[in-house]
Protein backbone atom coordinates (compact mmCIF):
# COMPACT_ATOMS: atom_id res chain seq x y z
CA UNK A 1 0.00 0.00 0.00
CA UNK A 2 1.44 3.68 -0.92
CA UNK A 3 1.53 5.67 1.44
CA UNK A 4 0.52 10.01 0.28
CA UNK A 5 1.77 13.42 1.13
CA UNK A 6 -0.25 14.66 3.95
CA UNK A 7 -1.51 17.86 3.45
CA UNK A 8 -0.61 21.51 5.13
CA UNK A 9 -3.96 21.47 7.01
CA UNK A 10 -3.41 17.76 8.19
CA UNK A 11 0.12 18.29 9.22
CA UNK A 12 -1.16 21.48 11.07
CA UNK A 13 -3.79 19.17 12.91
CA UNK A 14 -1.26 16.60 14.29
CA UNK A 15 1.20 19.41 15.34
CA UNK A 16 -1.37 21.15 17.20
CA UNK A 17 -2.91 17.72 18.98
CA UNK A 18 0.74 17.06 19.53
CA UNK A 19 1.53 19.83 21.56
CA UNK A 20 -1.79 19.54 23.22
CA UNK A 21 -0.84 16.31 24.52
CA UNK A 22 2.17 17.63 25.61
CA UNK A 23 1.01 20.41 27.64
CA UNK A 24 -0.56 21.63 29.94
CA UNK A 25 1.20 21.55 32.85
CA UNK A 26 -0.60 19.88 35.16
CA UNK A 27 0.59 20.70 38.61
CA UNK A 28 -1.85 21.98 40.77
CA UNK A 29 -1.70 25.93 41.10
CA UNK A 30 0.06 27.39 44.31
CA UNK A 31 -2.05 29.07 46.72
CA UNK A 32 -0.49 32.32 46.08
CA UNK A 33 -1.95 31.82 42.54
CA UNK A 34 -4.33 30.90 44.17
CA UNK A 35 -5.25 33.40 46.02
CA UNK A 36 -4.53 35.84 43.24
CA UNK A 37 -7.14 34.42 40.79
CA UNK A 38 -9.39 34.96 43.55
CA UNK A 39 -8.35 39.10 44.44
CA UNK A 40 -8.40 39.70 40.32
CA UNK A 41 -12.30 38.40 40.65
CA UNK A 42 -12.57 41.24 42.84
CA UNK A 43 -11.14 44.02 40.95
CA UNK A 44 -13.42 45.55 38.10
CA UNK A 45 -11.15 44.66 35.17
CA UNK A 46 -13.31 42.46 33.72
CA UNK A 47 -16.45 44.30 33.99
CA UNK A 48 -14.07 47.16 31.45
CA UNK A 49 -14.47 44.14 28.97
CA UNK A 50 -17.88 43.20 29.47
CA UNK A 51 -19.21 44.66 26.61
CA UNK A 52 -18.58 46.94 23.02
CA UNK A 53 -19.89 49.94 24.94
CA UNK A 54 -17.72 49.23 28.00
CA UNK A 55 -14.67 49.67 25.75
CA UNK A 56 -15.55 52.73 23.67
CA UNK A 57 -16.38 54.53 27.00
CA UNK A 58 -13.48 53.49 28.34
CA UNK A 59 -11.47 55.24 25.48
CA UNK A 60 -13.67 57.99 25.26
CA UNK A 61 -12.44 59.04 28.73
CA UNK A 62 -8.71 57.92 28.02
CA UNK A 63 -9.13 60.72 25.39
CA UNK A 64 -10.31 63.18 27.37
CA UNK A 65 -7.84 62.59 29.94
CA UNK A 66 -4.68 60.66 28.48
CA UNK A 67 -2.63 58.27 30.85
CA UNK A 68 0.73 59.35 31.19
CA UNK A 69 3.06 56.85 29.71
CA UNK A 70 6.27 57.83 31.33
CA UNK A 71 8.17 55.44 33.61
CA UNK A 72 7.45 54.66 37.56
CA UNK A 73 8.15 51.53 39.82
CA UNK A 74 11.87 50.83 38.15
CA UNK A 75 13.51 51.12 41.43
CA UNK A 76 17.02 51.30 41.95
CA UNK A 77 19.72 49.87 40.13
CA UNK A 78 18.39 50.93 36.51
CA UNK A 79 19.41 53.77 34.56
CA UNK A 80 16.77 55.51 31.68
CA UNK A 81 16.87 57.91 28.93
CA UNK A 82 14.69 58.92 26.24
CA UNK A 83 15.09 59.22 22.64
CA UNK A 84 12.41 60.56 19.47
CA UNK A 85 12.16 57.46 16.72
CA UNK A 86 12.23 58.32 13.31
CA UNK A 87 8.69 57.78 13.38
CA UNK A 88 8.02 60.40 16.19
CA UNK A 89 7.82 58.07 18.90
CA UNK A 90 8.96 58.42 22.67
CA UNK A 91 11.54 55.60 23.02
CA UNK A 92 12.93 54.15 26.11
CA UNK A 93 16.25 52.88 27.45
CA UNK A 94 16.92 51.00 30.38
CA UNK A 95 19.50 49.19 31.51
CA UNK A 96 21.33 47.99 34.64
CA UNK A 97 23.33 50.71 36.37
CA UNK A 98 26.49 48.53 36.84
CA UNK A 99 27.04 47.51 33.16
CA UNK A 100 24.73 50.12 31.38
CA UNK A 101 26.76 49.82 28.27
CA UNK A 102 26.72 45.98 28.12
CA UNK A 103 24.39 43.34 27.45
CA UNK A 104 22.04 42.09 24.72
CA UNK A 105 19.20 44.12 23.30
CA UNK A 106 15.38 43.35 24.18
CA UNK A 107 12.85 45.31 22.52
CA UNK A 108 9.86 45.22 25.10
CA UNK A 109 6.32 45.76 23.25
CA UNK A 110 3.97 46.61 25.96
CA UNK A 111 0.41 45.15 26.25
CA UNK A 112 -3.26 46.65 26.85
CA UNK A 113 -4.96 45.78 24.07
CA UNK A 114 -3.73 48.64 21.99
CA UNK A 115 -6.47 50.85 23.30
CA UNK A 116 -4.19 50.96 27.12
CA UNK A 117 -1.04 52.97 27.89
CA UNK A 118 2.07 51.21 29.32
CA UNK A 119 1.73 50.82 32.88
CA UNK A 120 3.47 50.88 36.31
CA UNK A 121 3.66 46.72 36.14
CA UNK A 122 5.42 46.57 32.94
CA UNK A 123 8.03 49.21 33.98
CA UNK A 124 8.37 46.66 36.83
CA UNK A 125 8.82 43.51 34.10
CA UNK A 126 11.08 45.94 32.24
CA UNK A 127 13.55 46.70 35.39
CA UNK A 128 13.67 43.31 36.22
CA UNK A 129 14.77 42.06 32.87
CA UNK A 130 17.48 45.21 32.85
CA UNK A 131 18.59 44.06 36.42
CA UNK A 132 18.79 40.34 36.06
CA UNK A 133 19.12 39.78 32.61
CA UNK A 134 21.64 41.95 32.07
CA UNK A 135 20.23 43.64 28.93
CA UNK A 136 19.10 46.95 27.47
CA UNK A 137 15.41 46.90 26.97
CA UNK A 138 14.22 49.37 24.02
CA UNK A 139 10.72 50.16 24.85
CA UNK A 140 8.72 52.14 22.32
CA UNK A 141 5.20 54.23 23.06
CA UNK A 142 3.65 53.51 20.20
CA UNK A 143 0.33 55.35 19.63
CA UNK A 144 -2.69 53.38 20.63
CA UNK A 145 -6.23 52.91 18.68
CA UNK A 146 -8.03 53.86 17.69
CA UNK A 147 -6.20 57.28 16.76
CA UNK A 148 -3.53 54.39 14.92
CA UNK A 149 -4.57 51.47 13.53
CA UNK A 150 -2.48 48.39 12.87
CA UNK A 151 -1.95 49.23 9.40
CA UNK A 152 0.63 52.01 10.47
CA UNK A 153 1.68 51.05 13.35
CA UNK A 154 3.15 47.44 12.12
CA UNK A 155 5.10 48.33 9.33
CA UNK A 156 6.37 51.39 11.24
CA UNK A 157 7.63 48.96 14.40
CA UNK A 158 8.76 47.00 12.03
CA UNK A 159 11.34 49.46 10.88
CA UNK A 160 12.07 50.81 14.10
CA UNK A 161 13.35 46.38 14.64
CA UNK A 162 15.14 46.85 11.51
CA UNK A 163 17.11 49.44 12.94
CA UNK A 164 17.41 48.36 16.56
CA UNK A 165 19.21 44.70 14.17
CA UNK A 166 21.10 47.21 12.68
CA UNK A 167 22.53 49.24 15.34
CA UNK A 168 22.81 46.02 17.67
CA UNK A 169 25.93 44.92 16.12
CA UNK A 170 27.17 41.20 17.52
CA UNK A 171 24.84 41.90 20.26
CA UNK A 172 21.80 40.00 20.81
CA UNK A 173 18.17 41.22 20.14
CA UNK A 174 15.47 39.77 21.50
CA UNK A 175 11.72 40.91 21.27
CA UNK A 176 9.35 40.42 24.26
CA UNK A 177 6.30 41.42 24.24
CA UNK A 178 3.30 40.41 26.41
CA UNK A 179 -0.97 40.62 25.55
CA UNK A 180 -1.44 42.75 22.26
CA UNK A 181 2.57 43.15 22.55
CA UNK A 182 2.86 39.58 21.72
CA UNK A 183 1.02 40.36 19.19
CA UNK A 184 2.14 43.59 17.31
CA UNK A 185 5.46 41.58 17.94
CA UNK A 186 4.92 38.52 15.71
CA UNK A 187 3.15 41.23 13.31
CA UNK A 188 6.47 42.91 12.96
CA UNK A 189 8.79 39.70 12.26
CA UNK A 190 6.94 38.77 9.59
CA UNK A 191 6.68 42.15 8.30
CA UNK A 192 10.22 42.34 8.72
CA UNK A 193 10.68 38.73 7.03
CA UNK A 194 8.38 39.88 4.24
CA UNK A 195 10.03 43.12 4.08
CA UNK A 196 13.68 41.21 3.18
CA UNK A 197 15.55 41.75 6.64
CA UNK A 198 17.21 39.30 8.93
CA UNK A 199 15.15 38.34 12.19
CA UNK A 200 15.87 39.42 15.63
CA UNK A 201 17.38 36.38 17.27
CA UNK A 202 14.50 35.06 19.40
CA UNK A 203 10.95 36.07 20.29
CA UNK A 204 8.87 35.90 23.88
CA UNK A 205 5.92 35.80 23.83
CA UNK A 206 3.73 36.35 27.07
CA UNK A 207 -0.02 35.58 27.32
CA UNK A 208 -0.13 36.59 23.57
CA UNK A 209 -3.43 37.17 21.66
CA UNK A 210 -3.18 36.73 17.62
CA UNK A 211 -6.53 36.46 16.78
CA UNK A 212 -8.44 39.44 16.90
CA UNK A 213 -11.96 37.53 16.18
CA UNK A 214 -11.77 35.55 19.78
CA UNK A 215 -14.27 33.10 17.93
CA UNK A 216 -13.46 29.60 19.27
CA UNK A 217 -16.43 27.57 20.93
CA UNK A 218 -13.68 26.69 23.11
CA UNK A 219 -12.79 30.44 24.32
CA UNK A 220 -16.24 31.26 25.22
CA UNK A 221 -16.49 28.33 27.63
CA UNK A 222 -12.77 29.83 28.88
CA UNK A 223 -14.24 33.38 29.35
CA UNK A 224 -16.35 32.13 32.25
CA UNK A 225 -13.53 30.96 34.30
CA UNK A 226 -11.00 33.69 32.74
CA UNK A 227 -11.00 36.10 35.94
CA UNK A 228 -9.21 39.18 33.47
CA UNK A 229 -11.00 39.13 30.34
CA UNK A 230 -14.17 38.90 28.24
CA UNK A 231 -14.80 38.45 24.95
CA UNK A 232 -17.10 40.96 23.80
CA UNK A 233 -14.93 44.12 24.71
CA UNK A 234 -11.42 42.23 23.10
CA UNK A 235 -13.12 42.05 19.91
CA UNK A 236 -13.99 45.50 20.20
CA UNK A 237 -10.45 46.70 20.78
CA UNK A 238 -9.62 44.06 18.06
CA UNK A 239 -11.85 46.19 15.91
CA UNK A 240 -10.55 50.08 16.85
CA UNK A 241 -7.08 48.66 16.00
CA UNK A 242 -7.85 46.91 12.96
CA UNK A 243 -9.31 50.08 11.39
CA UNK A 244 -10.21 49.66 7.97
CA UNK A 245 -8.32 46.11 7.85
CA UNK A 246 -10.55 42.81 8.11
CA UNK A 247 -10.03 41.19 11.72
CA UNK A 248 -8.52 38.49 9.94
CA UNK A 249 -5.84 40.52 8.36
CA UNK A 250 -2.12 39.07 9.53
CA UNK A 251 -1.41 42.99 11.12
CA UNK A 252 -4.41 42.83 13.29
CA UNK A 253 -4.18 38.32 13.69
CA UNK A 254 -0.76 37.87 12.78
CA UNK A 255 -1.57 34.09 13.99
CA UNK A 256 -3.03 33.76 10.14
CA UNK A 257 0.43 34.94 8.77
CA UNK A 258 3.21 32.84 7.31
CA UNK A 259 5.24 31.27 10.29
CA UNK A 260 8.14 30.17 7.75
CA UNK A 261 11.66 31.73 8.28
CA UNK A 262 10.75 33.41 11.74
CA UNK A 263 13.06 33.46 14.69
CA UNK A 264 12.82 30.96 17.70
CA UNK A 265 9.87 31.46 19.95
CA UNK A 266 9.76 30.75 23.81
CA UNK A 267 5.65 31.25 24.68
CA UNK A 268 3.94 31.18 27.55
CA UNK A 269 0.01 31.02 28.53
CA UNK A 270 -2.30 29.92 31.42
CA UNK A 271 -5.57 27.79 31.26
CA UNK A 272 -7.45 30.51 32.75
CA UNK A 273 -6.93 32.90 30.00
CA UNK A 274 -9.29 32.36 27.51
CA UNK A 275 -6.60 33.72 25.14
CA UNK A 276 -4.51 30.50 25.86
CA UNK A 277 -5.67 28.67 22.48
CA UNK A 278 -4.08 30.84 20.48
CA UNK A 279 -0.64 29.95 22.22
CA UNK A 280 -1.61 26.26 21.32
CA UNK A 281 -2.09 27.16 17.54
CA UNK A 282 0.97 29.01 17.84
CA UNK A 283 3.24 26.98 18.86
CA UNK A 284 1.54 24.41 16.19
CA UNK A 285 2.05 26.61 13.23
CA UNK A 286 5.67 27.60 14.32
CA UNK A 287 6.25 23.63 14.48
CA UNK A 288 4.55 23.20 11.57
CA UNK A 289 7.05 25.80 9.73
CA UNK A 290 9.72 24.66 11.00
CA UNK A 291 10.61 27.49 13.53
CA UNK A 292 12.05 26.54 16.88
CA UNK A 293 9.19 26.67 19.96
CA UNK A 294 8.48 26.40 23.19
CA UNK A 295 5.61 26.71 24.74
CA UNK A 296 5.01 27.14 28.82
CA UNK A 297 1.33 26.64 29.17
CA UNK A 298 0.49 26.18 33.08
CA UNK A 299 -2.64 25.37 34.75
CA UNK A 300 -4.95 27.18 36.06
CA UNK A 301 -2.61 30.56 35.49
CA UNK A 302 -4.21 33.50 34.11
CA UNK A 303 -3.22 35.80 32.02
CA UNK A 304 0.37 37.26 32.34
CA UNK A 305 0.98 35.23 34.97
CA UNK A 306 4.50 35.47 33.91
CA UNK A 307 4.73 39.19 35.77
CA UNK A 308 2.59 38.07 38.71
CA UNK A 309 4.07 37.84 42.25
CA UNK A 310 3.49 33.82 42.12
CA UNK A 311 5.85 30.81 42.23
CA UNK A 312 4.59 30.16 39.04
CA UNK A 313 4.96 33.97 38.10
CA UNK A 314 8.95 33.67 39.60
CA UNK A 315 9.58 30.33 37.50
CA UNK A 316 8.34 31.94 34.39
CA UNK A 317 10.63 35.46 34.96
CA UNK A 318 13.82 33.20 35.39
CA UNK A 319 13.40 30.58 32.28
CA UNK A 320 12.63 34.18 30.30
CA UNK A 321 16.01 35.54 31.85
CA UNK A 322 17.53 32.75 30.80
CA UNK A 323 16.10 32.56 27.31
CA UNK A 324 18.03 36.39 27.25
CA UNK A 325 20.82 35.31 28.89
CA UNK A 326 22.16 33.49 26.35
CA UNK A 327 24.75 34.38 24.19
CA UNK A 328 25.60 37.78 25.98
CA UNK A 329 28.85 39.68 24.75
Amino acid sequence: MSVGKISSAQQLRLDRESVQALQPDDARPSWQSRCINGLLRLLPIKKRLASAAAVQEHVRRLALRPASYEPTGLGRGVEVSVKKSAQGWPVYHTASSAHPGIGNYVLFLHGGGFINEIVRAHWRFVAYLSRHAGVRCVIPIFPLAPGATAKDIVPAMGELLRKLLEDAGAAKVTVVGNSAGANLGLAAVQWLRDAGYRQPDGLVLISPGLEASVSRAEQIEIAVRDPLQDIPGLVEAGRMYAGELDLAHPYVSPLNGDFHGLAPMTVFSGTLDLLYPDSVDLAAKARAAGVPVELHLRHGQPHNYAAMPTPEGRQARAAIVRVLAQGLP
